[in-house]
């Protein structure tokens, strides 16, 4: 009995053996690979990426090429070149789809788009003082018909406040103590308002600040950055990643990963849109990038290293955050966590 049930079972496994090379279109672990690009190679921007497959034999007919989700090639077995100036930067997947007498094996590897721009450097001079209000933990900052609007961070103590570049405040609103609030952006008579970690943000009315609802936010694990261009919304979460929001819904439409001459430039927090470009405040150091939202490259640095302000009482929250343009005048407004001043600036390129 024993002896009759093992070859039942022996013929049993040869045949779904059989089956399993036999079956046309089927998948099965590949015995092909990738010989380059080794995984996680950094190209430059506009690089030639080379692909080249290592197979176990001779019987391939032939390979379809995927970058991410999107099929770039069908070829026979030989390398192919690809050129990667159209490419998003950060992390692309690419998979060979190799098919020998009817079987699809699949392989795998990765590489990293990186900027092939060195970032212009900027440094700054002050044109004019304004006061700041030190017990606003700025996380946004917006510019908007001649007055300022700030949104102030912290549990227990976040606001939305309107004020004018004097520091008069014409309108606050307190947020509910369990929201530490975020970046804001003004979109036409309506101000939205993200929140830390409670994923959640705020639609309000801009002139009453009355509270007009609320709405999920889901994409990120926290809330960081938000500004307007007229068309989309865009949106950080602290790490190198900018999404771009629906301006009537929300919600996450797409997005871009940012990236200078040498790798992810990460903690982007406080935005602006000035000039067609993102200018984002890098959190917890001196430095806003500059950045082209169409590829993530970072086009430029600003050191603003030095804008003298009183010190703050927790050296630890003395961070430079939150950016304002006027685009009326032209004026770029800059301040910090819990600063004693707003500054508007001028840039020199070094």
């Amino acid at each position: 009995m024993l002896r009759k049930n093992f070859k039942t079972i022996l013929f049993v496994t040869f045949s779904i053996f059989l089956f399993a090379c036999s079956n046309d279109g089927k998948k099965v672990s590949s015995s092909s690979s990738f010989s380059y690009p080794e995984s996680g190679e950094l190209l430059k921007l506009g690089q030639p990426l080379k692909l080249k497959l290592s197979f176990a034999d001779g019987l391939v007919d032939s390979v379809q090429y995927f970058i991410d989700n999107s099929k770039i090639a069908t070829k026979d077995t030989t390398a192919l070149e690809i050129d990667t100036k159209d490419f998003l930067l950060g992390s692309r997947l690419i998979t060979a789809k190799i098919f020998r007498k009817g079987v699809e094996e699949e392989a795998t590897t990765n590489v990293i788009i990186v900027s092939n721009v060195k970032p212009e450097q900027y440094r700054y001079e002050i044109v004019k003082t304004f006061p700041h209000d030190v017990s606003v933990y700025t996380e946004g900052l917006e510019f908007i018909d001649g007055v300022i609007y700030e949104s102030a961070g912290e549990y227990k103590n976040s606001k939305l406040l309107k004020l004018t570049l004097d520091g008069k405040i014409l309108k606050e609103k307190k947020i509910d103590p369990q929201y530490f609030a975020e970046g804001i952006t003004v979109i036409g008579d309506k101000i939205i308002q993200l929140t830390y970690r409670e994923k959640v943000g705020f639609e309000y009315d801009k002139n009453t600040f009355e509270l007009l609802k609320t709405f999920p936010y889901n994409h990120a694990n926290e809330g960081w950055g938000l500004c307007f261009n007229g068309e989309t919304i865009f949106n950080t979460d602290g790490s190198n990643r900018i999404f771009f929001l629906d301006k009537n819904t929300y919600l996450p439409t797409g997005g871009i990963d940012v990236y200078d001459d040498k790798g992810p430039v990460t903690n982007l927090n406080e935005l602006e849109w000035v000039e067609g470009k993102l200018y984002a405040n890098i959190y917890t150091s001196d430095s806003v990038a500059i950045i082209n939202p169409k590829n993530g490259v970072v086009e430029a640095y600003i050191n603003l290293i030095g804008l003298p302000h009183a010190p703050v009482a927790d050296p630890d929250q003395d961070v430079l955050n939150g950016i304002a343009y006027d685009k009326a005048t032209k004026r770029l407004f800059v301040t910090g966590k819990k600063w004693d001043k707003l500054f508007q600036i001028k840039l020199i390129k070094i």
